[in-house]
């Protein structure tokens, strides 16, 4: 995945809704982009005051907002009240199960669901933007 091309588009995005362009915005993109899998936006958090930056909490929630209306990032309620991010630049369309004991997210991509979305959406003149299918349960590490 192409950092700079995140850079560029996210830059964009500011100048066009005239967002300030800070370099913590910058550090926290940095930050988002070098994870792999889901966080939450306290890990983020948490894990850049770890390592030193200088980032406020809130700062950290206002610039994943912005990340998430440019399409750097995706945004999902896995639970009742807690939301989980994960890159959308570069990535493909994928779903997810959710465990419910242990709490992991399995990704997969299936082209046949890929298709239902595609004729339903042909079939109501309707123009999708994304989607994701979340199916909750239990993980086969849990059913043990």
């Amino acid at each position: 995945m192409d950092i700079q091309l995140a850079k560029e588009n996210f830059t964009k995005y500011l100048k066009g809704g005239n967002f300030r362009i800070t370099p913590e915005r910058f550090i926290i993109l940095d930050a988002v982009m070098n994870i792999d899998g889901h966080f939450d936006a306290d890990e983020l958090f948490f894990q850049m005051k770890t390592s030193g930056q200088k980032v406020s909490r809130a700062t950290v929630y206002n610039t994943l907002d912005l990340l998430q209306d440019c399409g750097l990032i995706s945004k999902y309620r896995f639970g009742e009240n807690h939301s989980k991010y994960e890159k959308a630049f570069g990535r493909p369309q994928h779903h997810h199960l959710i465990c419910l004991e242990c709490g992991d997210i399995i990704e997969f991509v299936n082209d046949r669901i890929e298709k239902i979305q595609k004729d339903v959406c042909d079939q109501n003149s309707f123009k999708s933007q994304t989607s994701t299918l979340q199916i909750f349960g239990i993980c086969s590490k849990c059913q043990k």
